[in-house]
């Protein structure tokens, strides 16, 4: 089994617990139109102004440069984390990764969890943490912002929270899109219907738009990304979930 990698970020100690490795998969279904990884949406390796952007890699050939930092994973309690792109979006590829990694390192999938039931259901056997985004609850504004519907994001969302398997809610605060006042405290809502009790937030970068030149692209979002998203924390600690903003 092959997979296509666009990036492989050491010692990254923001994409789950202790230090890891970050494992960045091309190809992701949606188009949320504040992507920072603009790199890594095509599904192919792509040439652009003599730079190859994606690699492939075998299972085992990309395991056995992860386990290369072994130690220093098990010294901090880390791991190596599969993100995107949409990482589900490689679902075969991951899971073969995952499998092989098991019983080795602390096995985390970043996603948006758009991806079929069983796909999901069949990579949350196999993780040891889950950063799970959550972007807008309204599903025409995911449909108009994303560019896909959000009925199985929400789905996958109930079965992670019922799985047993350790995870995090990650909210992408976007001016005026996401951080409303309406959609924030359905985000709470839903996580306390779900028994969840933590949430990590993340500013807006406004460094986003930058990367899109160098494949070709143009940056336009339909938001003001002048205005400072606001990241309204009394609305989830009323609702008594933790805060932590990255």
């Amino acid at each position: 089994m092959e997979g296509i990698v666009f990036s492989i970020e050491e010692f990254s100690v923001y994409d789950g617990p202790g230090i890891r490795s970050t494992v960045f998969l091309k190809g992701c279904p949606m188009a949320c139109e504040w992507c920072h990884n603009p790199e890594g949406q095509s599904f192919d390796a792509m040439n652009f102004d003599g730079r190859t952007i994606g690699k492939k890699y075998s299972a085992s050939e990309l395991c056995s440069n992860l386990l290369k930092n072994a130690d220093v994973f098990s010294f901090s309690g880390g791991g190596v984390t599969f993100s995107g792109g949409e990482p589900l979006a490689q679902s075969d590829f991951l899971i073969e990764c995952l499998q092989a990694l098991s019983g080795k390192v602390n096995r985390a999938v970043q996603t948006s969890g758009f991806a079929s039931e069983k796909v999901f259901s069949s990579v949350l056997r196999h993780c040891d943490y889950v950063l799970y985004d959550l972007k807008l609850i309204d599903d025409d504004l995911h449909q108009k912002h994303v560019g896909v519907s959000n009925k199985t994001i929400l789905k996958n969302y109930n079965t992670l929270a019922n799985s047993g398997v350790d995870f995090i809610t990650r909210v992408p605060l976007i001016p005026t899109v996401t951080d409303t006042v309406e959609n924030l405290t359905r985000i709470a809502e839903l996580m306390i219907q779900n028994n969840v009790r933590k949430v990590e937030l993340l500013p807006y970068n406004k460094m986003a738009g930058g990367k899109y030149r160098l494949v070709g692209k143009n940056y336009s979002p339909s938001f003001d990304e002048n205005v400072e998203p606001n990241p309204r924390i009394e609305i989830f600690e009323k609702h008594g979930i933790a805060v932590k903003i990255l």
